[in-house]
């Protein structure tokens, strides 16, 4: 006797039979657990694919409007205090060189903190070493 989803009637089943039952029903369940992971993994590849095409079109329309901007300031220092467009320009340059020197000494700064960590690899090589000089002194 089958129910309304399709499933079997398992009432009537001796105890035997439902145990003999276990291997393939833990079977089907770790396959459709790896089948749930596998479209929960190519979901959210799809939604990262989708979701890094949009930011790289961001930056792509942000690269472009900052020159805009560095034309918007050189025309303001002309417009609203008289300069010369070429004071105007250099006073851009010369920001525009200030902010990358800070930015690279950000970058630097972070580097640096990288090479003071400890390496996985070498904290194993250091037990190891330890571990052997300790067999050793017995």
């Amino acid at each position: 006797m089958t129910t309304p989803r399709g499933f079997r009637d398992r009432a009537d089943d001796s105890f035997l039979t439902l145990l003999g039952d276990i291997p393939e029903l833990v079977r089907n369940l770790v396959v459709a657990e790896i089948n749930a992971a596998k479209a929960w993994a190519a979901k959210t590849a799809k939604d990262a694919g989708i979701g890094t095409g949009w930011v790289v079109v961001a930056l792509f329309f942000l690269f472009w409007s900052l020159p805009a901007f560095g034309v918007f300031l050189i025309w303001g220092c002309h417009e609203w205090w008289g300069w010369p467009v070429w004071a105007g320009a250099l006073l851009v340059f010369g920001l525009a060189l200030v902010t990358a020197v800070v930015f690279v000494l950000l970058g630097i700064q972070r580097f640096k903190r990288l090479s003071r960590r400890e390496n996985p690899g070498q904290a194993i090589a250091s037990d190891v070493k330890m571990v052997k000089d300790v067999r050793d002194d017995f």
